[in-house]
């Protein structure tokens, strides 16, 4: 792959990375930036070509950092200024990008800024967020921590106003209606971008301006303003990859991409990722067909990113409620399992640790179109921990090997107990033991990887999802100049066949992307068949 191009992010597989949790270089039971750069060959021998770090800032860290309290320096745990540079130059040496976590909208209550601006209402930071002395206005907006928070307001007796919060209460939103703020922002950004990072993943964007009588969701000022820091960033550093979280359907997250030059270049895909889980447990097709056929074309020069799970909860924000109760019924059987209005479980706990859908579920992320991601530890398998709080299930410590505190750290405590349960503990899933197994997840995730990097038509190709009466059979057609790959996916327990009409590729061959045989001849009824939950990928030419 090409990593000089300006849409390198489209051939790209992205690793998302929480360094608390990767490796400890220094015994004292926190990961950080040099036990990161520990383990930059295990990351270019996976087969990836970006790290998303989480947040690295200082914070006291209620909300795992992205309650910011300093934007210019590193958390302590994780080291210094001088250590995220090196992070960054041995990665360009490996030809590995980073990318760094923005959090735009709010800050920790602890900033600075925000003791300034509660300290009395004539405090020259005070406009830098907002304030109110109502908790009435701004009615219509929804609150997305359900299980937290009953208010977007939090009364501050200081100076007996209110100040609003989109997330928690311990994180006031910045108001971007200030001017010296956004230029402080730029002054952000500008910063990380001098010490080598390769762009940002943009936390929470569609929330950055208020007005009454909206939502306070995806309005015109919110766009004006990215427009705005895109064009800044642009003129320092031309292709900078910028991710932005919207967590929205898909006709409302498509105008954050702008003209296709002037906003986002890339953005997630929220609401195709709890249609993959659905359509496995219900094992036919329907689900994702709908969302597709519902998800508008988008600009040439820009991307979507896929992801099966990440940080935060499997969210189902984006689903309707008869689809909400499915997923909880079918994947959060115990209350502890939910969260706020989601399933904190990881990947492979999820499916009930079935190498054949964990495997079906990382096809369908290969080759749906899009920048797929993949969240640290779910090549190896790694399971979850709910009696943990909060989101923490999910960011237990990285499982290198069967040594105590599994190769993660040498402290006598750690930040968060390994997993050590009959199913998923390091004993029995680790790296190092999944190295010496040919047979093992992570070898076939790099295998994955690499086949999906052979193809151009993967990542870069139309997409179009094929039409076959079998409603088990979900075939996924990418093409991209004279790459052609089609790919079969079995979403049910029993074997399946299908017939597809391939009349436009007539005589064409059609052999196994992974091993080179040809299993077929592309005619107007090609017949396959599946076993329970197989995938097939066929190059077509």
């Amino acid at each position: 792959m090409s990593q000089d191009k300006k849409d390198w992010y489209k051939d790209a597989v992205l690793y998302e990375l929480y360094v608390r949790a990767y490796r400890d270089s220094n015994g004292d039971g926190h990961g950080d930036l040099l036990g990161v750069i520990e383990k930059l060959d295990y990351l270019k021998d996976l087969g990836v070509d970006a790290i998303w770090l989480l947040p690295l800032m200082p914070s006291p860290l209620k909300d795992d950092g992205y309650d910011v309290a300093d934007f210019y320096n590193i958390h302590k745990d994780y080291g210094q200024l001088a250590d995220f540079k090196l992070l960054v130059d041995e990665a360009h040496k490996r030809g590995l990008k980073i990318i760094a976590e923005l959090v735009l909208n709010h800050t920790s209550d602890e900033h600075p800024w925000f003791i300034e601006s509660r300290s009395s209402k004539d405090n020259p930071k005070r406009d830098w967020y907002v304030w109110s002395d109502s908790d009435k206005k701004h009615a219509d907006t929804r609150i997305i921590f359900t299980d937290s928070e009953t208010s977007n307001w939090t009364y501050d007796e200081t100076t007996g106003e209110y100040y609003w919060h989109r997330f928690f209460s311990h994180q006031p939103d910045l108001n971007y209606d200030n001017p010296e703020l956004r230029a402080e922002v730029k002054k952000i950004v500008k910063h990380w971008l001098d010490l080598g990072v390769d762009g940002f993943r943009m936390d929470a964007i569609p929330y950055l301006f208020e007005r009454e009588g909206t939502n306070n969701e995806n309005i015109k000022e919110t766009h004006d303003y990215l427009k705005e820091l895109r064009s800044y960033i642009d003129e320092i550093k031309p292709g900078t990859f910028l991710l932005g979280e919207v967590n929205q359907w898909p006709e409302d997250t498509i105008p954050y991409f702008g003209n296709g030059h002037d906003e986002m270049p890339l953005l997630f895909h929220f609401p195709i990722m709890p249609r993959l889980y659905k359509a496995v447990a219900e094992g036919k097709r329907g689900s994702i067909d709908w969302i597709m056929a519902r998800t508008p074309a988008i600009p040439e020069s820009c991307q979507w990113v896929v992801f099966l799970r990440n940080h935060d909860e499997l969210t189902l924000e984006m689903v309707t409620e008869e689809e909400r109760a499915f997923m909880y019924d079918h994947y959060a059987p115990e209350p502890r399992m939910k969260i706020n209005v989601g399933i904190r479980r990881r990947l492979a706990p999820l499916l009930g640790n079935d190498t054949r859908k964990i495997k079906l579920l990382n096809s369908m992320l290969m080759t749906l179109p899009g920048t797929p991601i993949i969240y640290y530890g779910d090549e190896i398998g790694m399971g979850d921990n709910i009696w943990l709080p909060d989101r923490n299930s999910v960011r237990t410590p990285m499982q290198w090997n069967d040594s105590p505190n599994t190769g993660f750290s040498e402290a006598d405590s750690l930040y968060a107990p390994v997993i050590a349960d009959d199913d998923f503990g390091f004993k029995k899933v680790n790296v190092a033991a999944q190295e010496a197994d040919p047979d093992s997840l992570l070898h076939w995730m790099r295998q994955l990887i690499k086949v999906r990097k052979e193809h151009s038509a993967l990542g870069r190709g139309q997409f179009e999802i094929l039409l076959s009466e079998n409603q088990a059979v979900l075939p996924f057609l990418n093409s991209h100049e004279q790459d052609v790959v089609l790919a079969l996916h079995n979403l049910s327990d029993k074997r399946q066949k299908v017939n597809l009409d391939l009349s436009r590729f007539a005589a064409q061959s059609l052999s196994d992307c992974f091993s080179g045989e040809q299993l077929a001849t592309a005619s107007q009824q090609t017949g396959l068949e599946l076993k329970p939950y197989e995938f097939i990928w066929l190059s077509i030419g």
